[in-house]
């Protein structure tokens, strides 16, 4: 809770378009990565909703049948947009990793 409470504090004060709860989780990552925070204290809650996460999937589940003809009219978009994207995060990281490599052989 801290680290979601300090995510917003920060997204308030410094008037960013990122959530507070995004930012929060981002503050939450690098303690635990650190070692700052001991993953012994956020287990017990972490596993808490790892076990009920199947019923946070149910209102998205509703509203995807409630728009599904919405979704089959623009599915040719949506699968483009889904192929596109991809195939473009590919090509730039291909080529950013190959000018990485070249750097250090060099």
């Amino acid at each position: 809770m801290a680290s979601l409470w300090l995510g917003t504090l920060i997204q308030v004060w410094l008037h960013l378009s990122i959530p507070g709860s995004v930012l929060g989780m981002l503050i939450l990552f690098i303690a635990l990565a650190s070692g700052l925070l001991p993953v012994s204290w956020v287990k017990p809650g972490a596993s808490l909703f790892i076990r009920y996460m199947v019923f946070l999937f149910v209102p998205i589940s509703v509203g995807l049948m409630t728009h599904f003809d919405t979704l089959i009219e623009n599915a040719l978009p949506i699968f483009a947009s889904a192929i596109g994207g991809t195939v473009i995060v590919l090509i730039c990281m291909g080529l950013l990793l190959d000018r990485m490599l070249k750097k250090e052989h060099h």
